[in-house]
C-alpha cells in the first residue's frame, strides 16, 4: 500500500563525483545489475569512468547525465530489494531536479532504465553542443527574491539573453544565458548590494532559450522512446504540479530543456499534497539541503551508499 507521506527526490547535474555508485555496486547485486544495464544501453563502460575518472570526464555533460541517472536507479533497486516491494508501493510521489526528472519517471515506472540512459546521453550531447563553449554561462544569486532578480535581468539584457534557470529554494535562484549578459547581471547585482553572486563552473547555459537547438534534437528522441503512465504522481520541473499521464510527462521533459526548474514550488506542492518525509536517491545531498531551506519536513534522508540504508529504511 502506498505511503502518501513519502516523497522520493532525484538529483541533477552538479552532484556527480568520481567513485559515485561504487560502494552500492560492491555491496548489492541489484545495484551492479543497473550499472551493467546502463553500460549495455550506451555501448560503453560508463561505470569505469564513474569509478576512475578523471574528474573532467565525469563532469562532461554527456557522461554526467547518464551517470547520475544510473546511480539514482541503482539506489532505487537496492531500496526495492531491501523492502521486498516496488518503490511505487512504498511512496506517494516523486520529483527530480532537471535530469533527475528522468530518474523520477523511471522510478515511477514511466520509463525504462535503457531508454532513460540513452535519452540522457543524447540530452547531454545535445545540450553541450547547443551553444559554443564560452558563449554561455550560469550564475547563482543568493539572498534575493524573484522580483529583485527580474529587475536585474531586465537591465542586463542589453548584453544578450539572460533568464532565470532554477528557482531552487528561498533566496537561491540561478540565472542562465549569454556570457556577456550573465556577466552584466552579476555586476548589476553586486552594485545593488547583492554580494553573494557566484558564477557556476558549467559548460553550457542550461534551462534557457539558448537551449532551443537541444530541444529540437530531443523532440525526436523523446518521441521515439516508450513512455507509460506513472504509477505515482511525478511533480514536473516546468509545472511544479503532479502528473501521471505518459504524454504529458513526455511533453514536460521536452519543455524543461529551455524552461526554468521550478524546484522551490515543487517542494511546496508536494508538502501541500501531504509529503512529510523526503528520501533523496542518488549521489550527494544537494536536494536534501534544498528541502531543509524550503519547507518543513518530519524526515529528510538520502541513499547514496550502503551506510545510508538503515536511516532510509527507518523512515519507510
Amino acid at each position: 500500500m502506498t505511503h502518501s507521506s513519502i516523497a522520493f527526490l532525484f538529483p541533477g547535474q552538479g552532484s556527480q563525483a568520481v567513485g559515485m555508485g561504487g560502494a552500492l555496486a560492491v555491496s548489492h547485486p541489484a545495484a551492479k545489475r543497473v550499472f551493467e544495464e546502463v553500460n549495455d544501453a550506451l555501448g560503453e563502460n560508463l561505470f569505469v569512468i564513474m569509478q576512475n575518472g578523471p574528474d573532467d570526464q565525469i563532469r562532461m555533460t554527456r557522461n554526467a547525465q547518464p551517470a547520475l541517472f544510473a546511480t539514482s536507479m541503482a539506489a532505487v533497486r537496492v531500496l526495492e530489494a531491501e523492502l521486498g516491494a516496488s518503490l511505487t508501493a512504498c511512496g506517494g510521489m516523486a520529483a527530480g531536479h532537471s535530469l533527475g526528472e528522468y530518474s523520477a519517471l523511471a522510478a515511477a515506472g514511466s520509463l525504462s532504465i535503457i531508454d532513460g540512459a540513452r535519452l540522457l546521453r543524447q540530452r547531454g550531447e545535445a545540450m553541450q553542443s547547443a551553444v559554443p563553449v564560452g558563449e554561455g554561462a550560469m550564475a547563482a544569486v543568493l539572498g534575493a527574491d524573484e522580483s529583485q532578480i527580474k529587475g536585474i535581468l531586465d537591465e542586463a539584457r542589453f548584453r544578450g539573453l539572460v533568464q532565470i534557470a532554477n528557482d531552487n529554494a528561498p533566496g537561491q535562484i540561478v540565472i542562465s544565458g549569454a556570457s556577456a549578459a550573465v556577466d552584466a547581471a552579476i555586476e548589476i547585482a553586486k552594485t545593488a548590494g547583492l554580494r553573494r553572486v557566484i558564477k557556476l563552473p558549467v559548460s553550457a547555459p542550461f534551462h534557457c532559450d539558448l537551449m532551443a537547438p537541444a530541444a529540437a534534437i530531443m523532440r525526436e528522441a523523446l518521441a521515439a522512446a516508450n513512455f507509460s503512465d506513472a504509477a505515482i504522481p511525478v511533480y514536473c520541473n516546468v509545472t511544479a504540479a503532479a502528473e501521471t499521464n505518459a504524454v504529458k510527462l513526455q511533453e514536460n521533459l521536452l519543455a524543461q530543456i529551455t524552461a526554468r526548474v521550478r524546484w522551490r514550488e515543487s517542494l511546496i506542492a508536494m508538502r501541500t499534497a501531504g509529503a512529510e518525509k523526503f528520501v533523496e536517491l542518488g549521489t550527494g545531498k544537494v536536494l536534501s539541503g534544498l528541502v531543509k531551506r524550503g519547507i518543513e519536513a518530519k524526515a529528510i534522508v538520502n541513499l547514496d551508499g550502503p551506510d545510508d540504508l538503515d536511516s532510509v529504511l527507518a523512515q519507510m
